[in-house]
């Protein structure tokens, strides 16, 4: 029987890729068919995202899958969270698409909290306090672009954007739109009295979408350049709501840790949690598939020791890196990963330095040593948050589900494993795809519904185990 193929474009902040995925005597099987590198490009000191090239690169992958003879019978896109882009009424994109990273939302949170106060904000969205939310976005634009803010007639974040590129049909996801910081947790859909309190155009936002919704086929033009035609279905399209579909259980109040370029460290409730002590403790409700919540709270993650192998000039793989952090027991210092120098430097390694330096901790000089400071810090500020997410929650947790690209980090898993006490299980890598496939699929019948889907994830693909050691 000739198989059924799926396909995930799953874009993240420093690099894109392209899964295709089938179903083989009822395992999942998934083949990557194309690459590429993303980034933030700098204009003049801003840091914006080339909508353009990445869509360029969707389309390549899109004609590859042509070349090799595996059509998808349907397609979807996920990327980060937060970033967005404003169309005119003839749906042309306005200005510049900034990069959260970018220094425009500074000061932004108490423009904000001039209209409605920070713990009033929590309480109604239940949503982590980041700077580049895009609640701070949007303020920044009623400050720096004015006239383009008028000027849009259609709010779209960047998967949705680019879906409509392929589909020519507008719409809004739901999962990626709670990290908005304008979503009530309630009704699942825009809080239009807040944005209304902000002074925003209401008119620009469209009714949110449930994951599995199928947006259309392609445009005719699109066919041409691709050589065939699909289904474009709406996958969790928050990389980390894609993602966590994916943890490979079927027990209920399972701790996951969504470990790539960002850490996401949390648990799902059916309900939000926007209580004064998770907003003291800075956890976010983020969306999911099913209307779960993403209890979680943001973590700088990977982006630090990604950012430090580049100013190394790519010597090091990240294997070789980890290896030569275990050789560094001898190290004792640690950062704040969170502490907002670490989020956008203009060299990450000079900015470890100078923490340690300004903390009077041992300046670490070696590329080993720099990186076993950013392991077990990450390590401790895992276990700071296991602690307090069991604090918040009154629950137990004997096991951390690592998914992600951090998986293959075998060093940090260890190190997670030794500093929380917990089992740490891997895998599988390649989460936020599979769970952008698996939705798909639910909305193909091929599954029945996510329970069905997580387990086959778990008997689909190898699946790491880490023991505390001391």
């Amino acid at each position: 029987m000739k198989p059924v193929y799926y396909l995930a474009v799953d874009i993240g902040a420093s690099s894109g890729r392209h899964i295709l995925a089938s179903m083989d005597n009822g395992r999942m099987t998934i083949e990557e068919v194309y690459r590429f590198d993303n980034g933030m490009i700098n204009d003049n000191g801003n840091k914006l995202w080339d909508v353009d090239s990445l869509f360029a690169n969707i389309i390549e992958g899109m004609k590859k899958c042509k070349e090799l003879g595996k059509i998808p019978v349907s397609m979807s896109i996920d990327t980060w969270a937060v970033d967005y882009v404003l169309l005119d009424d003839n749906d042309k994109c306005i200005g510049n698409v900034y990069g959260y990273r970018d220094e425009r939302t500074d000061g932004m949170d108490e423009e904000v909290y001039k209209v409605i106060s920070e713990k009033e904000l929590y309480k109604r969205t239940g949503i982590q306090k980041q700077k580049f939310n895009t609640i701070y976005q949007l303020m920044s634009d009623k400050f720096i672009r004015p006239e383009q803010l008028k000027e849009a007639k259609t709010f779209i974040m960047l998967p949705d954007y680019f879906q409509f590129l392929l589909t020519g049909v507008k719409a809004s996801e739901y999962t990626n739109a709670t990290s908005t910081q304008l979503v009530n947790p309630e009704t699942k859909q825009w809080d239009y009295e807040l944005i209304d309190m902000l002074g925003i155009n209401r008119n620009m936002f469209m009714e949110l979408k449930q994951p599995g919704t199928i947006l259309g086929e392609l445009t005719d033009g699109i066919k041409k350049i691709v050589g065939y035609n699909t289904r474009v279905v709406m996958c969790a399209s928050h990389d980390t709501a894609s993602a966590v579909m994916a943890v490979p259980t079927v027990a209920d109040n399972v701790l996951y840790l969504s470990s790539g370029t960002w850490s996401l460290m949390g648990t799902e409730l059916l309900k939000a949690r926007c209580d004064e002590k998770s907003q003291v403790c800075n956890f976010t409700n983020e969306g999911g598939y099913d209307y779960r919540f993403r209890y979680l709270k943001n973590i700088m993650g990977l982006w630090i020791i990604q950012s430090v192998r580049h100013e190394f000039e790519d010597r090091y793989t990240f294997e070789e890196l980890c290896k030569e952090a275990e050789k560094t027991d001898y190290i004792t210092s640690r950062i704040d990963v969170n502490n907002k120098c670490f989020l956008a430097p203009e060299n990450m390694t000079e900015a470890i330095k100078s923490y340690c330096n300004n903390n009077d901790l041992i300046i670490p000089d070696t590329a080993g040593e720099i990186a076993a400071v950013v392991y077990k810090s990450l390590a401790d500020s895992y276990a700071d948050t296991v602690m307090q997410i069991e604090k918040n929650l009154d629950i137990t947790y004997d096991a951390i589900y690592v998914i992600g690209g951090g998986a293959n980090a075998g060093y940090l898993n260890q190190l997670t494993a030794d500093s929380t006490g917990k089992t740490v299980v891997a895998g599988p890598a390649e989460a936020t795809a599979i769970g952008n496939i698996m939705a798909q699929m639910i909305a193909d019948s091929v599954f029945k519904n996510l329970k069905e889907a997580r387990a086959c994830v778990r008997d689909s693909f190898d699946i790491k185990r880490f023991e505390q050691k001391r």
